[in-house]
């Protein structure tokens, strides 16, 4: 076996040449982990703002439950999704399984919970604080929700980072309902799990750094506009 200094310079060979199939699974994998962030943050944004924002029966059902949800299990949400999307399931016609809109779906249904609670709790606390001008103005129910999500927009950016962290280091539900096909569904994580176990290292770690890399770049890009943000508001 080769050494781990040896393995570490191919891998990042493969990064510098721009190696083909290495590029191919990281678009896909932004692509779709993206999207999933993305259409998880249009549901679970409002979703929680709403929660956070308001009383009604049964609240504190609605937030053990999304607290609950947060911890749903891949393989158990990837396994539903596969039933839902089969032939002999009622999305079968559809025809998605084995796709990255499959990916998607699934990446989606496990970001949205997150998204949903990490933002009740920060739209509650700032629904408090604002409680007594909100009733002063006789703000209605839409205008509210839309003036705590954007003055919590810069905290919201960490929930919607950590909903990329939880998407992009997905492996079991989408190897279950995307197959991990080769220039079809295959992701960064998926590939990882795949190459580590038959021994192509080299790949499987150039994809790793691919994926620190990511991940530091997206947290430095939201500590700077978080940082531009408080500068400005100090100014």
């Amino acid at each position: 076996m080769e050494s781990f200094t040896a393995i570490l310079a191919e891998a990042l060979g493969l990064i510098l040449s721009g190696d083909q199939a290495v590029i191919d699974i990281v678009l896909l994998s932004l692509r779709v982990t993206l999207t999933a962030v993305v259409l998880a943050c249009l549901i679970g944004l409002p979703l929680g703002a709403m929660v956070g924002a308001f009383r009604f029966p049964l609240r504190t059902a609605v937030i053990v439950t999304m607290n609950t949800m947060m911890g749903l299990p891949p393989v158990v949400v990837g396994l539903v999704v596969y039933l839902m999307l089969s032939a002999a399931g009622p999305l079968g016609p559809l025809a998605l399984l084995y796709t990255a809109t499959a990916m998607v779906i699934a990446q989606t249904i496990l970001v949205t919970p997150i998204v949903a609670a990490l933002t009740r709790q920060v739209v509650e606390d700032l629904n408090e604080e604002y409680a007594e001008q909100f009733a002063s103005m006789g703000i209605g129910p839409v205008r509210r929700i839309m003036a705590l999500l954007w003055d919590a927009r810069y905290s919201l950016l960490t929930v919607a980072l950590a909903g990329f962290g939880r998407a992009a280091a997905e492996v079991g539900a989408v190897i279950i309902v995307g197959g991990n096909i080769n220039h079809v569904t295959r992701v960064m994580t998926t590939t990882i799990a795949l190459e580590t176990s038959k021994g192509n290292l080299q790949l499987a770690l150039a994809l790793g750094l691919v994926l620190l890399v990511i991940a530091v770049v997206v947290n430095g890009l939201v500590y700077a506009i978080r940082g531009s943000a408080t500068r400005a508001a100090y100014a």
